[in-house]
């Protein structure tokens, strides 16, 4: 459908299914420009959909056991997949070749659980083992380092505590949007901050009531914060501002337990989550219940008060996971079937939006038509006019046209700023306005 013709004033959150794309899928995760879909599978690949031809123009093959998750670079060239064969894999999708070049890959000494790029920079990479072990591998020339993220006990912590803390791992682990910190959740319901730069930690909080934390997610704008919990709860969080370490220097880290400003959860049937994520525009919260009977994904309304706004129901094929659209009133979730549904809020189209004088009417009317409205046009201005048509340069290649904007992902920052600065050093190659081949296949080769 024509952009032009939708209401923007009625768009609000999706409502119904729009297409179905059966890809034996695990999980998908909309690129930043929401034109692609990745799919990690269980068979140990990724495919690449295109949302406008509805068909796959990547296959990611190089695991050999199945893909925990995938991640996008800032500008849709790189995409990230981790896997229970200990590897992380990041292929570049300029390549003109099927499946995509490698570009770097990392080995670990245990499963990965989930790995994801620095916001800035794809040479970063944030990765979670099996173990609990969370680690910053740094794949720069001038920084090139593997750091492990490790709790820090503070001096007023006796022993008692200290031993509880010991015994806690990290169950999962997120870059914020800035990138300048990094969020781990424990399996003792705290959340551990670390300075993306220093690797220090800046500060713990307790989450009073949580249990082990399941995952966790950010809002684009302002600082948002969710994380979803054992006790089968999500809560939002306000963050608070943390400062920026030095390097060498003893840092005193934050202590405090956070209070929830919403609650979510189901009062009747008690489901847990197994996913949830945020609007572009922070403004809606969607949660994937861990429903093994149906396709459940409530929707609160944050912007008022968290009130419940709608339960989509997606049928009989539970859900494993759902993401939010970029840019636009749209999700995708995946059900155990490995279908990707494709969620839309219709929006009633605007004729009127052709023309500013242009009415619409609800019987046939009679037209009148003016003195020269249909005249035939001079023959040697329209073969001229045809000819400089022809005459324009036409891209048969494609490509990702659809520039993103850092500040609305939250990406962009102040000048100055130290832990920016030492992101965007050594940048990547992932610019904007890199073009995506198109790869003509025979019949004979074809999917």
């Amino acid at each position: 459908m024509n952009a032009s013709l939708l209401n923007p004033f009625t768009v609000t959150h999706p409502t119904a299914v729009q297409t179905s794309l059966v890809s034996g899928a695990s999980f998908a995760r909309f690129d930043p420009t929401g034109k692609f879909v990745a799919a990690g599978r269980s068979d140990g690949s990724a495919a690449i959909w295109d949302l406008d031809t509805r068909a796959v123009i990547r296959w990611c093959e190089g695991h050999v056991k199945a893909v925990t998750s995938v991640d996008w670079s800032r500008n849709s060239r790189y995409v990230l997949t981790s896997s229970k064969d200990w590897n992380v894999i990041i292929w570049d999708l300029a390549s003109p070749v099927d499946p995509p070049q490698r570009y770097n890959t990392i080995r670990f000494d245990a499963s990965v659980v989930s790995a994801y790029f620095h916001p800035r920079n794809s040479r970063i990479v944030l990765a979670l083992l099996s173990t609990g072990e969370a680690y910053v591998v740094d794949s720069r020339k001038e920084h090139k380092a593997r750091v492990e993220l490790c709790e820090t006990l503070s001096e007023d912590d006796d022993d008692e505590r200290a031993r509880y803390l010991a015994c806690s791992i990290m169950t999962t682990a997120r870059f914020d949007p800035s990138g300048r910190h990094v969020f781990v959740g424990t399996s003792t319901g705290n959340v551990l901050v670390f300075n993306s730069r220093t690797k220090i930690m800046v500060a713990r909080h307790r989450i009073a009531g949580a249990g082990s934390m399941k995952s966790l997610e950010f809002a684009k704008v302002g600082r948002r914060f969710a994380t979803n919990s054992s006790d089968r709860t999500i809560r939002q969080f306000i963050l608070p501002t943390y400062p920026s370490p030095i390097v060498g220097a003893e840092c005193a880290i934050l202590e405090t337990e956070l209070e929830p400003t919403h609650r979510f959860n189901d009062p009747i049937s008690k489901v847990s989550w197994h996913a949830m994520s945020y609007s572009p525009d922070g403004e809606w919260l969607a949660g994937g219940a861990a429903d093994p009977a149906t396709h459940k994904i409530y929707i609160w309304d944050i912007s008022n008060d968290g009130q419940f706004a709608t339960a989509l129901d997606g049928g009989r094929e539970p859900l494993i996971d759902i993401h939010w659209h970029p840019r636009a009133s749209r999700l995708a979730s995946t059900t155990n079937q490995g279908s990707v549904l494709i969620w839309h809020c219709p929006s009633p189209e605007r004729w009127g939006a052709f023309a500013g004088g242009f009415e619409e009417a609800d019987e046939n009317v009679m037209y009148e038509e003016g003195e020269s409205e249909f005249d035939i046009e001079n023959e040697v201005e329209l073969a001229m006019r045809k000819k400089l048509q022809e005459d324009e340069a036409v891209d048969i290649l494609g490509g990702v046209d659809d520039l993103v904007d850092h500040k609305l992902n939250g990406v962009a920052g102040d000048p100055g700023d130290e832990d920016l600065e030492w992101a965007d050093d050594e940048p990547d190659d992932d610019w904007q306005g890199w073009r995506l081949k198109v790869i003509m296949v025979d019949d004979d080769d074809a999917y």
